[in-house]
């Protein structure tokens, strides 16, 4: 998948854990544990907002976009 969830990444930087951040955002651990995997189809603006405003981050400092192997440029 050309999209790459680096969420574990800040959340190292702002030295918070997954639990902390589910509880701030309002979503289980479980699901910020399927986020952190990238094993979601998608996420909500509004997820991401308050990501974003818990880590204060970006989005693009959680998402990254890496084209396969093969795609053009």
């Amino acid at each position: 998948m050309p999209i790459i969830i680096e969420l574990d990444v800040m959340l190292a930087r702002r030295k918070m854990r997954s639990k902390e951040l589910a509880e701030r955002i309002g979503i289980t651990e479980q699901n910020v544990s399927l986020l952190k995997s990238g094993k979601v189809k998608g996420v909500r603006f509004e997820t991401l907002e308050k990501i974003c405003e818990v880590l204060n981050c970006q989005p693009g400092d959680i998402l990254i976009y890496e084209p396969e192997d093969g795609a053009e440029s």
